[in-house]
């Protein structure tokens, strides 16, 4: 064979190993590119489904200040069903997760005497309070009172509200509280 042939066969062969090696970079690079566009939508789709999971349920039916995720629901409904036989069940927002802690560990609530909770429902109730009661300052005094409270007052600007504040006259500006729904308010209010 002559010098010529062997290096157009030669060049031919090259020729044909840098093809094959562009077209398997350009189809790992299309791979590549088909896996994170794939990743990313369907994550998004995945956001989506969360965000509407959340917003599902108009905020007027919701009634208690917070969206209870599925987690505390039923620390909520131990709570509610604790709590709401004898007086009117608060969110946990009104009071500081200090109070919420005092009122769970002691028999004597307000006067009368409490069979206390006892584990696991006693655990779930207090996942619910802590999440969704507030911090107290170092220099605060503990509030058993609902007026007393600090929380409670920011949650009412500019409302006068009666001297001293009953738990039950909570139904006179939240006229569905007896359903745990603080959020409609009477007419005088919207």
């Amino acid at each position: 064979m002559s010098i010529f042939v062997k290096r157009k066969t030669r060049d031919r062969i090259w020729r044909s190993l840098q093809q094959s090696a562009e077209y398997e970079f350009k189809r790992q690079f299309f791979g590549l590119l088909l896996v994170i566009i794939t990743w990313s939508l369907a994550m998004g789709w995945l956001l989506a489904l969360a965000t509407n999971a959340q917003s599902a349920t108009p905020s007027a039916e919701i009634g208690t200040v917070d969206v209870v995720p599925a987690q505390y629901q039923l620390g909520q409904e131990l709570y509610l069903e604790n709590c709401s036989t004898c007086h009117i069940g608060l969110p946990p927002a009104v009071l500081p997760t200090q109070t919420w802690k005092n009122l769970l560990q002691d028999s004597q609530h307000y006067g009368a005497q409490l069979k206390p909770l006892v584990d696991p429902q006693r655990i779930l109730v207090w996942k619910y309070l802590s999440t969704f009661s507030r911090v107290q300052l170092d220099d605060e005094e503990t509030p058993y009172r609902v007026n007393n409270s600090r929380y409670f007052k920011a949650l009412h600007p500019g409302v006068k509200l009666p001297r001293p504040i009953q738990i039950g006259s909570c139904v006179s500006c939240h006229p569905s509280v007896s359903d745990y729904n603080f959020r409609r308010l009477t007419a005088e209010w919207k």
